[in-house]
């Protein structure tokens, strides 16, 4: 899981995605093949199922924002190329947030999620930490989060207004950690890690 799939000299777009098999998950990141295809864990899934439960009760009847979870395709373009075949950057994060319902189609969300959560595999940690964290940056994801959910850790990255990701704040995973870009919502990770 994780590792670079298919052919890595080529560069390939979310149209080329799109024919591939519904058996494997993908992930394309500057155009190079990443399978997702084997089962996550039982912690990370009762991780991201905790997580997802905190954020969507908390959206519920609260307006525009919605929550989704993987498989859930989030295209990112570049410029304002938005066509199938000029997209290289489509990735499936764990959870994430959409607050602007122009995002929102029936292939997933395109453009920048507000509020991305990635929990963390031993085969996608440095991929979740460095590629997707400049790649979220990049394209302006308000907040990204990535949850170690062996360790109970969490790597807190909020969008300053220089428009880069502040000084990452790193949380024990006890007690509420707020999340910025959704004023209001605190996490409970004592929830999320079973304590």
């Amino acid at each position: 899981m994780g590792f670079p799939a298919l052919k890595t000299e080529e560069t390939y777009t979310y149209a080329d995605y799109l024919t591939w098999s519904d058996d494997e998950r993908w992930e394309l990141i500057g155009g190079a093949a990443y399978n997702m295809s084997a089962a996550p864990s039982t912690r990370h899934q009762e991780a991201v199922g905790e997580l997802f439960f905190q954020i969507r009760s908390f959206l519920k009847d609260k307006g525009k924002c919605k929550a989704f979870f993987a498989p859930f395709d989030v295209r990112l373009p570049k410029a304002v190329k938005k066509h199938d075949h000029d997209i290289t950057d489509t990735v499936q994060p764990d959870i994430a947030v959409i607050c602007d319902p122009e995002k929102i189609d029936d292939k997933g969300c395109l453009g920048a999620p507000d509020f991305i959560i990635e929990v963390l595999s031993p085969f996608t940690a440095s991929k979740d930490y460095i590629k997707k964290r400049a790649l979220y940056e990049t394209h302006g994801v308000k907040e990204y989060w990535l949850v170690h959910p062996y360790d109970n850790l969490v790597t807190v990255f909020v969008m300053g207004d220089n428009g880069r990701y502040e000084t990452p704040v790193f949380h024990e995973g006890k007690g509420l950690i707020e999340v910025k870009a959704l004023p209001g919502l605190s996490i409970d990770m004592d929830a999320v890690f079973g304590e």
